[in-house]
């Protein structure tokens, strides 16, 4: 029998809150393998639209039919047509209600249709939507000095995803080092990376991607990438070479691979080797920054400080962007035409992005994510611990994972099929739980009862 091992967490975190009170829930209960599952519905006012009449077309299932036809299939979709969502609860076509503990990916920070985030899209793109780069606009320049001013960094670079942001971070890398050794017969090109890593799918970024089933159907990547133990000083140290390696790529916490979390010394060992060797450390926030873990960035945890950090997913609400924070030391290397981008840095999703700012950088609103997290994962202990399957709930904030000792597939099914959505993780046999950062603590009491009556199907289906 597997024990069940709760990790704590790898830093202390900001507690103390009054208790916030939430909309009512009230039950409705479905049937997983015979037994009974509980699932919310909140008490909110939504109007769920016909999509699929709307397009001219019948109900999820032709739309599922359509999809397969003119899509390229590189999605193995869940079955499920989502038409609309209010906070933390979605809608499919039929009007079936799930509570979302996935949040888009870790995008959906606010939640679904947020009032600020509303007003402030639709006052943008009634004013000004896209001017390209060729141009200044005031809300990019806003929410840089906004980035700016509530990090380490002294510069932006605006891209529309994650993985761009991450390419940005690599040819900045390698200028940094062309610039500053001008002498060198061969400047420092090579990188490290960690395995469990995601860093994003085009040809750069997906070299950094330590998965080989992403890579190998595209090789040759990028060359020049090194993979190591994530969090192993010693064979780290070994690996770092002054003059060749350009720098290191690390998640302090990592999210698609399973929701591992650095430790303080690792990351302060990675800085003071980069220091040492004149490379430069490269922090991926994408998925665990603004807010996620509580703190604003995940990296203000262990008190170590990057000279690039790359940010997506939550910054815009739902739209795309990206970003890669520099020092001006790495700033100072970079010249016009070096990099560029038509859409990045768009107004609209600039004044997107400085209303989920204006909220998420609450100190209040940072300490309730906190709260929630140390919360759930307690729950999620007394529900789950005793399952012989669940091996580790790991993860601070509300970026937590639940290892399995066998798939997480059924789990995930049954659990959507009674109403809640969440998403896998490392090699499938994580669950991981990424709900808004505006869920309620009666919310997660909810999702912790249907995955505690959704267990059973690990013993069915294993």
């Amino acid at each position: 029998m597997a024990s069940l091992r709760v990790s704590p967490n790898p830093i202390s975190q900001p507690l103390n809150l009054r208790r916030r009170f939430s909309p009512s829930l009230h039950g409705r209960v479905q049937l997983i393998n015979g037994r009974r599952a509980v699932t919310a519905c909140l008490s909110v006012d939504v109007e769920v639209p016909d999509t699929a009449s709307k397009l001219g077309l019948a109900k999820s299932k032709e739309v599922i039919e359509t999809e397969a036809k003119v899509v390229v299939q590189t999605y193995a979709r869940t079955p499920v047509v989502l038409a609309c969502g209010k906070g933390c609860k979605l809608y499919d076509a039929e009007g079936r209600e799930y509570l979302d503990l996935t949040s888009g990916i870790a995008v959906n920070a606010l939640g679904h249709g947020d009032e600020d985030w509303l007003k402030a899209v639709v006052e943008q793109a009634s004013t000004l939507t896209h001017v390209s780069n060729v141009y200044y606009s005031i809300p990019q320049v806003e929410l840089a000095k906004r980035l700016v001013a509530s990090s380490f960094a002294d510069r932006v670079f605006f891209t529309n995803s994650g993985t761009e942001a991450n390419e940005a971070a690599i040819k900045f890398a390698r200028k940094f080092q062309r610039h500053t050794n001008p002498d060198a017969k061969e400047p420092a090109t090579s990188f490290i990376s960690f395995t469990n890593s995601f860093h994003g799918r085009t040809m750069g970024a997906l070299a950094l991607t330590s998965k080989e089933h992403y890579r190998s159907p595209f090789e040759p990547v990028m060359p020049g990438v090194t993979f190591v133990e994530y969090g192993n000083i010693q064979a780290t140290k070994e690996l770092i070479q002054p003059g060749k390696t350009a720098a290191i790529f690390v998640e302090p916490i990592q999210g698609e691979g399973g929701i591992y979390s650095a430790s303080k010394e690792f990351l302060q060992f990675l800085r003071k080797a980069c220091d040492d060797a004149g490379a430069l450390l490269v922090f991926d926030e994408v998925q665990c920054g603004l807010g996620r873990t509580g703190y604003l960035w995940a990296h203000e945890a262990y008190d170590v400080f990057p000279d690039i950090m790359t940010l997506a997913k939550p910054l815009a609400g739902g739209l795309p962007i990206g970003a890669a924070l520099v020092t001006e030391r790495v700033a100072s290397t970079i010249a016009f035409g070096d990099h560029g981008s038509t859409f990045a840095g768009a107004p609209l999703v600039c004044s997107a992005a400085l209303a989920v700012l204006n909220k998420i950088s609450n100190p209040n609103f940072l300490n309730s994510v906190s709260k929630k997290g140390l919360y759930f994962k307690n729950i999620l202990k007394q529900k789950l611990g005793g399952n012989p399957h669940v091996r580790e709930v790991r993860g601070f904030g509300l970026i937590i994972g639940i290892e399995l000792d066998v798939s997480a597939s059924p789990l995930v099914d049954a659990c959507r099929n009674s109403g809640l959505l969440v998403l896998t993780a490392g090699i499938g046999n994580v669950v991981r739980l990424v709900p808004p950062l505006i869920i309620t603590e009666q919310e997660l009491d909810v999702a912790a009862e249907i995955l505690y009556q959704a267990l059973p199907v690990l013993d069915a289906t294993n």
